[in-house]
Protein backbone atom coordinates (compact mmCIF):
# COMPACT_ATOMS: atom_id res chain seq x y z
CA UNK A 1 0.00 0.00 0.00
CA UNK A 2 1.32 3.49 -0.88
CA UNK A 3 1.85 5.63 2.22
CA UNK A 4 1.39 9.38 1.59
CA UNK A 5 2.09 12.60 4.01
CA UNK A 6 0.30 15.89 3.25
CA UNK A 7 1.75 18.58 5.77
CA UNK A 8 -0.35 21.54 5.19
CA UNK A 9 1.17 24.99 5.79
CA UNK A 10 -0.81 28.35 6.43
CA UNK A 11 -4.66 28.17 6.42
CA UNK A 12 -4.29 24.20 5.31
CA UNK A 13 -5.20 23.03 9.15
CA UNK A 14 -7.21 19.99 8.53
CA UNK A 15 -8.85 17.13 6.39
CA UNK A 16 -12.14 17.76 4.76
CA UNK A 17 -14.19 14.79 6.20
CA UNK A 18 -12.73 14.73 9.83
CA UNK A 19 -15.11 12.24 10.69
CA UNK A 20 -13.44 9.60 7.96
CA UNK A 21 -9.99 9.50 9.87
CA UNK A 22 -8.13 8.08 12.75
CA UNK A 23 -6.03 10.32 14.80
CA UNK A 24 -2.72 9.41 15.67
CA UNK A 25 -0.36 10.85 18.56
CA UNK A 26 3.45 10.03 18.57
CA UNK A 27 6.06 10.47 20.68
CA UNK A 28 9.55 10.62 19.04
CA UNK A 29 13.24 10.81 20.18
CA UNK A 30 13.04 14.44 19.42
CA UNK A 31 9.48 14.81 21.43
CA UNK A 32 5.98 15.59 19.75
CA UNK A 33 4.95 16.51 16.40
CA UNK A 34 2.99 20.17 15.89
CA UNK A 35 -0.20 18.39 16.12
CA UNK A 36 -2.17 14.60 16.25
CA UNK A 37 -1.57 13.09 12.90
CA UNK A 38 -4.73 12.44 10.47
CA UNK A 39 -4.59 8.77 9.10
CA UNK A 40 -7.17 8.31 6.38
CA UNK A 41 -7.67 5.37 3.99
CA UNK A 42 -8.62 5.70 0.08
CA UNK A 43 -8.52 2.63 -1.52
CA UNK A 44 -4.94 1.76 -2.03
CA UNK A 45 -3.12 4.66 -0.78
CA UNK A 46 -2.81 5.49 3.18
CA UNK A 47 -2.78 9.65 3.71
CA UNK A 48 -1.13 10.94 6.49
CA UNK A 49 -2.43 14.45 6.99
CA UNK A 50 -0.01 16.99 9.26
CA UNK A 51 -0.71 20.54 10.27
CA UNK A 52 2.73 22.17 10.45
CA UNK A 53 1.76 25.11 12.49
CA UNK A 54 -0.84 23.05 14.68
CA UNK A 55 -4.40 23.28 14.10
CA UNK A 56 -5.10 27.08 14.93
CA UNK A 57 -1.62 28.26 13.65
CA UNK A 58 -0.26 28.40 17.22
CA UNK A 59 3.61 27.57 16.44
CA UNK A 60 5.51 29.86 14.43
CA UNK A 61 8.03 28.77 11.48
CA UNK A 62 10.88 28.86 13.73
CA UNK A 63 9.63 26.63 16.77
CA UNK A 64 8.23 23.94 14.57
CA UNK A 65 9.84 20.42 15.74
CA UNK A 66 10.75 19.82 11.87
CA UNK A 67 12.65 16.74 13.27
CA UNK A 68 9.99 15.38 15.44
CA UNK A 69 7.57 15.73 12.32
CA UNK A 70 9.63 14.61 10.10
CA UNK A 71 11.06 11.57 11.85
CA UNK A 72 6.99 10.60 12.76
CA UNK A 73 6.05 10.44 9.35
CA UNK A 74 8.85 7.86 8.82
CA UNK A 75 7.96 5.73 11.43
CA UNK A 76 4.73 5.29 9.88
CA UNK A 77 6.17 4.39 7.03
CA UNK A 78 5.46 6.98 4.42
CA UNK A 79 7.42 7.38 1.50
CA UNK A 80 6.23 10.65 -0.35
CA UNK A 81 5.50 14.10 1.36
CA UNK A 82 3.44 16.55 -0.23
CA UNK A 83 4.39 20.14 1.36
CA UNK A 84 1.67 23.09 1.08
CA UNK A 85 3.27 26.39 1.80
CA UNK A 86 2.00 29.93 2.00
CA UNK A 87 5.02 32.05 -0.21
CA UNK A 88 5.98 35.42 -1.01
CA UNK A 89 6.20 35.80 -4.96
CA UNK A 90 9.58 37.24 -5.94
CA UNK A 91 9.12 37.46 -9.77
CA UNK A 92 6.65 39.93 -11.88
CA UNK A 93 5.07 36.71 -13.51
CA UNK A 94 4.59 34.71 -10.54
CA UNK A 95 1.14 36.46 -9.71
CA UNK A 96 -0.83 36.01 -5.95
CA UNK A 97 -2.98 32.67 -6.45
CA UNK A 98 -0.15 31.10 -8.75
CA UNK A 99 1.40 27.70 -7.87
CA UNK A 100 4.77 27.15 -7.73
CA UNK A 101 6.52 23.86 -8.20
CA UNK A 102 9.94 24.43 -7.05
CA UNK A 103 12.98 22.41 -7.51
CA UNK A 104 15.47 24.08 -5.59
CA UNK A 105 16.06 25.67 -2.52
CA UNK A 106 18.59 28.47 -0.68
CA UNK A 107 18.47 27.54 3.65
CA UNK A 108 18.79 31.40 4.74
CA UNK A 109 17.32 30.30 8.55
CA UNK A 110 19.58 30.67 11.68
CA UNK A 111 18.37 28.74 14.79
CA UNK A 112 16.68 25.63 13.29
CA UNK A 113 18.47 21.91 13.53
CA UNK A 114 18.93 20.99 10.62
CA UNK A 115 19.72 17.05 10.75
CA UNK A 116 19.08 13.96 12.46
CA UNK A 117 22.99 13.38 12.45
CA UNK A 118 24.05 15.41 15.05
CA UNK A 119 24.71 13.41 18.27
CA UNK A 120 27.32 10.28 17.89
CA UNK A 121 26.60 9.46 14.03
CA UNK A 122 27.74 11.65 10.94
CA UNK A 123 26.12 11.95 7.31
CA UNK A 124 26.28 13.99 4.84
CA UNK A 125 23.49 13.16 2.55
CA UNK A 126 23.54 14.74 -1.17
CA UNK A 127 20.87 18.11 -1.70
CA UNK A 128 22.17 18.26 -5.63
CA UNK A 129 18.18 17.40 -5.99
CA UNK A 130 16.42 18.65 -3.00
CA UNK A 131 12.80 17.42 -4.59
CA UNK A 132 11.68 14.49 -5.77
CA UNK A 133 11.09 14.64 -9.59
CA UNK A 134 8.78 12.30 -9.47
CA UNK A 135 5.95 13.78 -7.29
CA UNK A 136 6.55 17.25 -8.70
CA UNK A 137 5.44 15.93 -12.31
CA UNK A 138 2.85 14.30 -10.55
CA UNK A 139 1.93 17.66 -9.13
CA UNK A 140 2.37 19.60 -11.99
CA UNK A 141 0.69 17.39 -14.30
CA UNK A 142 -2.59 17.85 -11.67
CA UNK A 143 -2.37 21.43 -12.16
CA UNK A 144 -2.57 21.30 -15.74
CA UNK A 145 -5.40 18.76 -15.74
CA UNK A 146 -7.18 21.24 -13.62
CA UNK A 147 -6.44 24.45 -15.42
CA UNK A 148 -4.58 25.57 -12.18
CA UNK A 149 -1.68 28.23 -13.07
CA UNK A 150 1.39 26.92 -12.13
CA UNK A 151 4.97 26.88 -12.92
CA UNK A 152 6.94 23.40 -12.55
CA UNK A 153 10.63 24.20 -11.43
CA UNK A 154 12.05 27.20 -9.28
CA UNK A 155 14.10 28.24 -6.48
CA UNK A 156 12.47 28.69 -3.01
CA UNK A 157 14.22 30.69 -0.42
CA UNK A 158 13.70 29.59 3.08
CA UNK A 159 14.17 32.79 6.02
CA UNK A 160 13.95 32.57 9.51
CA UNK A 161 10.93 34.70 10.13
CA UNK A 162 8.35 34.96 11.76
CA UNK A 163 8.84 39.19 10.48
CA UNK A 164 8.54 39.47 6.50
CA UNK A 165 11.48 40.73 4.78
CA UNK A 166 12.76 44.10 5.13
CA UNK A 167 12.63 46.52 1.37
CA UNK A 168 16.53 46.39 1.36
CA UNK A 169 16.43 42.24 2.53
CA UNK A 170 13.56 41.34 -0.75
CA UNK A 171 15.57 43.64 -3.06
CA UNK A 172 19.16 41.61 -1.86
CA UNK A 173 17.16 38.37 -2.47
CA UNK A 174 15.78 39.50 -6.22
CA UNK A 175 19.62 39.80 -6.81
CA UNK A 176 19.62 36.11 -6.34
CA UNK A 177 17.36 34.86 -8.70
CA UNK A 178 15.04 32.96 -6.50
CA UNK A 179 11.25 32.49 -7.59
CA UNK A 180 9.71 32.67 -4.08
CA UNK A 181 10.29 33.25 -0.58
CA UNK A 182 8.85 31.26 2.73
CA UNK A 183 9.49 30.40 6.05
CA UNK A 184 8.97 26.60 6.44
CA UNK A 185 10.31 24.23 4.13
CA UNK A 186 13.47 24.15 5.44
CA UNK A 187 14.76 22.05 7.14
CA UNK A 188 11.61 20.30 6.21
CA UNK A 189 13.02 19.32 2.92
CA UNK A 190 16.80 18.48 4.65
CA UNK A 191 14.87 16.37 7.11
CA UNK A 192 13.02 14.37 4.36
CA UNK A 193 16.36 13.58 2.83
CA UNK A 194 17.85 11.77 5.36
CA UNK A 195 14.86 9.94 6.03
CA UNK A 196 14.74 8.80 2.31
CA UNK A 197 11.01 10.10 1.88
CA UNK A 198 10.51 11.81 -1.14
CA UNK A 199 9.81 15.35 -1.00
CA UNK A 200 7.68 17.60 -2.97
CA UNK A 201 6.36 21.39 -2.76
CA UNK A 202 3.33 23.06 -3.22
CA UNK A 203 4.11 26.42 -2.86
CA UNK A 204 1.52 28.85 -2.66
CA UNK A 205 2.04 32.30 -3.69
CA UNK A 206 0.05 34.74 -1.66
CA UNK A 207 1.66 38.33 -2.25
CA UNK A 208 4.67 40.36 -4.34
CA UNK A 209 7.08 40.28 -0.54
CA UNK A 210 7.64 44.13 -0.46
CA UNK A 211 9.94 44.56 -3.59
CA UNK A 212 7.21 45.23 -6.14
CA UNK A 213 6.89 49.04 -6.08
CA UNK A 214 2.36 48.43 -6.49
CA UNK A 215 2.83 46.46 -3.39
CA UNK A 216 4.92 48.18 -1.02
CA UNK A 217 4.29 46.16 2.19
CA UNK A 218 3.10 42.80 3.25
CA UNK A 219 0.30 42.27 5.56
CA UNK A 220 -1.43 39.35 7.15
CA UNK A 221 -4.51 40.47 6.24
CA UNK A 222 -3.62 40.13 2.26
CA UNK A 223 -2.07 36.83 3.01
CA UNK A 224 -4.57 35.03 4.74
CA UNK A 225 -7.05 36.72 2.13
CA UNK A 226 -4.96 34.90 -0.88
CA UNK A 227 -4.53 32.49 1.23
CA UNK A 228 -8.14 31.30 1.84
CA UNK A 229 -8.62 31.31 -2.61
CA UNK A 230 -5.10 29.49 -2.93
CA UNK A 231 -6.29 26.58 -0.13
CA UNK A 232 -9.68 25.54 -2.70
CA UNK A 233 -6.84 24.65 -5.59
CA UNK A 234 -4.68 23.37 -3.43
CA UNK A 235 -7.15 20.43 -2.08
CA UNK A 236 -8.58 19.85 -5.66
CA UNK A 237 -4.71 19.50 -6.52
CA UNK A 238 -3.66 17.23 -3.56
CA UNK A 239 -6.93 14.82 -4.19
CA UNK A 240 -5.98 14.59 -8.46
CA UNK A 241 -2.36 13.86 -7.62
CA UNK A 242 -3.06 11.18 -4.74
CA UNK A 243 -4.69 9.40 -7.75
CA UNK A 244 -1.39 9.43 -9.59
CA UNK A 245 1.52 8.59 -6.97
CA UNK A 246 4.18 6.70 -8.89
CA UNK A 247 4.95 3.05 -6.78
CA UNK A 248 8.50 3.23 -7.27
CA UNK A 249 10.77 6.28 -5.50
CA UNK A 250 13.53 8.27 -7.19
CA UNK A 251 16.51 6.75 -7.50
CA UNK A 252 18.64 9.18 -6.10
CA UNK A 253 16.56 9.11 -2.75
CA UNK A 254 15.62 5.48 -1.97
CA UNK A 255 18.98 4.88 -0.98
CA UNK A 256 20.27 8.62 -0.37
CA UNK A 257 22.00 7.29 3.28
CA UNK A 258 23.67 4.47 1.45
CA UNK A 259 27.09 6.12 0.90
CA UNK A 260 26.09 9.19 3.05
CA UNK A 261 26.93 7.76 6.60
CA UNK A 262 30.28 8.35 7.46
CA UNK A 263 30.29 7.42 11.08
CA UNK A 264 31.88 3.46 11.55
CA UNK A 265 28.53 1.57 12.34
CA UNK A 266 30.33 -0.62 14.58
CA UNK A 267 31.87 2.56 16.62
CA UNK A 268 27.86 3.91 16.75
CA UNK A 269 26.26 3.64 20.15
CA UNK A 270 23.27 1.42 21.09
CA UNK A 271 21.56 4.74 22.03
CA UNK A 272 21.99 6.54 18.80
CA UNK A 273 21.21 3.15 16.63
CA UNK A 274 17.63 3.62 19.00
CA UNK A 275 17.39 7.04 18.29
CA UNK A 276 17.60 7.08 14.79
CA UNK A 277 16.16 3.04 14.42
CA UNK A 278 13.35 4.48 12.31
CA UNK A 279 15.92 6.09 10.23
CA UNK A 280 19.23 3.54 9.78
CA UNK A 281 17.68 0.30 10.60
CA UNK A 282 17.95 -1.20 7.38
CA UNK A 283 21.70 -0.16 7.43
CA UNK A 284 22.44 -1.47 10.68
CA UNK A 285 21.31 -5.01 9.21
CA UNK A 286 23.55 -5.13 6.14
Amino acid sequence: MIKIAIIGGSGFYDVENPSEHEELDIETPWGSTSDSILKITREEVEIYFLSRHGRGHLIGPSEINYRANIYALKFLGVDWIISVSAVGSMKEEISPGMIVIPDQFIDFTKTRKGTFFDEGIVAHVSMVKPVSEKLSKVLYDSCLELDIEAQLGGTYLCIEGPQFSSLAESSFYRTMGVDVIGMTNMPEAKLAREAEICYSTIALSTDYDCWHEDYESVTVEEVVNTMKKNITNARLLVDNALKNIPEEKDDYIRNALKSSIISSIHSISDESKEKLSAIIRRYLLS
